[in-house]
């Protein structure tokens, strides 16, 4: 594993779904950070809020510009941010395009991560050695929209290279091959959408609900017992699904997988 720069400092960003539905996720992430030897460098901003992707999501990302700015204010003096959070991640990266292009604002946008994107880029975490996870379980991986395309986590579709390729270049499953005692999934099809979409599944709940039951159904026909992401808000829409199916597979963000020791 690599080291951080010396006096480094390291801000969690929680977001707003996460921190209101499933805390545990952020308890892992830390967690993660802590073991990793990186507990006396990391901080979390008080007053941090949301990062403005839902305004984005409906259509009114002007409307987000002062939440934006609060983002930069509260985060621009950290050397990295760390999200559980690929689509939030994308947002900062992606869209704080639209106001000032000060120096607080490129910094926050060019330190802002996700967090298997910080394991692999930054830290380059050996999961067996330095984590020591394990989690003995067969697991389907659901690849985020906004992980894929807006942060690069993996290699899309579309972009028609071979399996193992794609395999080779994805941070999220190389993480979780390395993880003790896992079972990876194959799946027919390998990253389509979940629905979710943010208000998408708000203004078009049929279609949503629809190409999530696709999606629990694909990770069902190949004997999955758990479903992982890097999104908590894809992993919600697909467990609203899988509770009202009645069905017994589960969602785990992958913090908590890589934070697992059996």
């Amino acid at each position: 594993m690599k080291k951080l720069p010396k006096n480094a400092t390291v801000a969690l960003f929680v977001p707003c779904y996460i921190d209101t539905f499933y805390p545990q996720v952020g308890v892992a992430t830390l967690e993660i950070l802590e073991k990793l030897g990186l507990g006396a460098c990391v901080f979390y901003p008080d007053g941090q809020t949301c990062c403005g992707q839902p305004m984005a999501n409906s259509g009114a990302e002007r409307s987000g510009e002062d939440t934006h700015r609060r983002f930069v204010e509260i985060f621009k003096e950290f050397d990295y941010i760390v999200t559980p959070s690929a689509s939030c991640a994308g947002h900062v990266r992606h869209h704080y395009d639209r106001i000032e292009q000060t120096a607080a604002t490129r910094r926050v946008r060019a330190n802002i991560y996700e967090l298997c994107e910080f394991l692999t880029d930054v830290l380059d975490v050996d999961i067996a050695g330095d984590l020591g996870s394990r989690f003995p379980h067969k697991v389907g991986l659901h690849q985020s929209c906004h992980g894929l395309r807006a942060l690069g986590l993996g290699t899309p579709s579309e972009l028609v290279e071979t399996p193992a390729y794609a395999a080779a270049h994805n941070r999220v499953r190389r993480l979780l091959e390395a993880t003790a005692g896992i079972e990876l999934v194959e799946l027919d099809r390998v990253d389509e959408c979940c629905g979710f979409g943010g208000t998408f599944a708000v203004f078009e709940p049929d279609i949503s609900a629809k190409m999530g039951a696709d999606r629990v159904a694909d990770h069902e026909r190949h004997g999955a017992e758990f479903i992982t992401g890097t999104d908590t808000s894809c992993l919600m829409h697909l467990e609203g699904i899988l509770r009202r199916q009645q069905k017994p597979l589960q969602v785990r963000h992958i913090a908590e997988i890589l934070n697992s020791n059996g």
